[in-house]
């Protein structure tokens, strides 16, 4: 009877809609690509290690900075700044004195505003706020279309377009994919230059040679002025340490270049574990917190008071075949104590993403990726690299992954909510009208709230049987692949100062026509 009486006010309810119906379908269809503010998180961070395993990580890393020590080969100029800092300089290897990192460290803030050009967009980083950033450096990319095949511009400007115009991003990113058909030394301009005038959202710098980083800022001049490059903080930057505790010359000079201008970057040790790292989870934490703290004082040396981030990319190793893997239960615990250990040092942390080790945007894929985006978000991260489009272990950008994942980000949106227990949260209303026995669907509370109440995917299909036979029978996939094409043909460049654009296309120009291509 229950059931008899619900089926036949939800009629009554459809019936009493009239041509509303008609209006909701039509705004469905209207496209709408609106951005989400930055997560703020109102649940509590996931925490592994208690005091003593903190303590035990923390003094294990102040010992291999003061006895084993960092390597920094072919860099004269930082040598001599560790030597004037305190450290002991011996050939290339640098060892601190307990201590000396964590102060430097102190310099640095605990949260910094990264600038947009849509002010609407700037984002926070540090505290309880997590952005959410898509995929970065893969050679590849992939789509139904198309298949597997090298990155090209054409690739990377659609990938910026997906991202300007997906909902539950934040930030434009960096190298979304590496354009192949652009030769090594150019194509970091039309990389900046495409997020610069496809995107209003945040952007990444180049990092591949200090010069690139050089550029990455002066072309940031044009874009926002240089009173507001000097005074804010409008890139960010990933800064790999190639582990284990060596600090090369290339990421450094990157490095350089961005501290000196007040600009931020990703401190990431990049660790396979088993071979980069020990194979055990407070291992590779110790390894993983004494290159942090190394990399973060010298962009301190540097510059004190740069914004910095505490990062932490870290997979497991197959044993058996040496490849990497995602979404594993020791990355999840080693992710979730680096949160805890760049808590401690009061510094904005970097970790996760939509990780996968699959070929394809399958099962595997969405095992993996859900994993690791669920401990990020547990894990108290602020800034995710990697939140959509990675596949292959990061070889590749698969088109139709980066919806899917994209659109799974609204979910971070909604469990970072936390439980809503105001008046309205509480819904005694509800329950006091209703009363036993009937149903929810018509009440006044429901009509206020059904529009937010819950999170509703853009992509997945929820039809019955039948409807959904009747439209092909499309698979997660070819749904994404429809979206993709039709969010590409909605596409509508944000609006851009004609002069700041004129001034962007000829700094590119110029800066291509002084040097030959080169490929390698």
């Amino acid at each position: 009877m229950a059931a008899t009486e619900t089926a036949e006010a939800g009629g009554a309810a459809r019936r009493g809609r009239g041509g509303g119906g008609a209006a909701r379908r039509a705004e469905r269809s209207t496209p709408r690509y609106e951005t989400a503010r930055y997560i703020e998180r109102r649940i509590p961070d996931f925490e592994v290690l208690d005091a003593e395993a903190l303590a035990i990580i923390e003094a294990n890393a102040e010992t291999i900075l003061a006895e084993i020590g960092v390597a920094f080969p072919d860099q004269p100029a930082a040598l001599a700044r560790w030597r004037a800092a305190g450290a002991e300089v011996e050939g290339e290897r640098v060892r601190l004195p307990r201590g000396l990192a964590r102060s430097l460290c102190a310099r640095a803030p605990r949260q910094f505003t990264q600038r947009a050009r849509n002010p609407a967009r700037s984002v926070e980083i540090g505290g309880k706020n997590l952005v959410l950033a898509p995929v970065y450096g893969p050679p590849f990319v992939r789509d139904l279309a198309g298949g597997r095949r090298y990155a090209t511009l054409a690739d990377f400007r659609a990938l910026v377009k997906l991202g300007q115009m997906s909902r539950w991003l934040h930030h434009s990113g960096g190298t979304v994919c590496e354009p192949t058909d652009v030769a090594v030394n150019k194509r970091h301009l039309d990389m900046l230059l495409a997020h610069m005038t496809l995107s209003d959202k945040p952007f990444m710098g180049s990092v591949t040679a200090p010069e690139r980083a050089a550029d990455s800022v002066a072309m940031a001049r044009l874009l926002f002025g240089e009173e507001v490059v000097d005074s804010s903080c409008v890139m960010t930057s990933l800064v790999n340490i190639n582990s284990p505790l060596t600090f090369d010359a290339t990421m450094m000079g990157a490095l350089e270049v961005y501290a000196a201008a007040g600009q931020a970057a990703i401190i990431s040790p990049f660790i396979v574990g088993g071979a980069m790292a020990p194979v055990t989870v407070a291992g590779t934490l110790t390894q993983v917190l004494a290159e942090v703290l190394a990399g973060v004082a010298y962009a301190q040396l540097v510059r004190a008071g740069a914004p910095v981030i505490f990062g932490a990319f870290v997979t497991s190793i197959d044993m058996n075949s040496g490849a990497p893997t995602f979404g594993t239960p020791e990355a999840s615990l080693v992710t979730w104590g680096a949160g805890q250990l760049a808590r401690r040092l009061g510094l904005p942390y970097r970790s996760s993403g939509a990780f996968c080790g699959s070929k394809l945007p399958d099962a595997q894929a969405a095992y993996e990726s859900a994993n690791s985006l669920q401990m990020g978000l547990t894990a108290g991260v602020n800034f995710m690299l990697h939140a959509c489009g990675w596949l292959e272990g990061g070889l590749v950008t698969s088109f139709e992954k980066y919806v899917m994942d994209a659109d799974q980000l609204g979910v971070l949106h909604h469990i970072a909510r936390g439980v809503d227990v105001s008046a309205n949260g509480q819904g005694m209303a509800a329950i006091a009208e209703v009363g036993p026995g009937g149903h929810f669907l018509g009440c006044g509370h429901t009509r206020a709230n059904f529009q937010t109440a819950f999170w509703r995917s853009d992509l997945l299909d929820y039809k019955p049987f039948e409807t959904w036979t009747e439209e092909g029978g499309r698979d997660t996939a070819a749904l994404a692949a429809a979206r993709v094409a039709r969010m590409l043909a909605d596409y509508e460049a944000p609006a851009l100062d004609p002069g700041r654009a004129e001034a962007l296309a000829d700094y590119v120009a110029r800066r291509k026509a002084a040097m030959p291509d080169a490929f390698a």
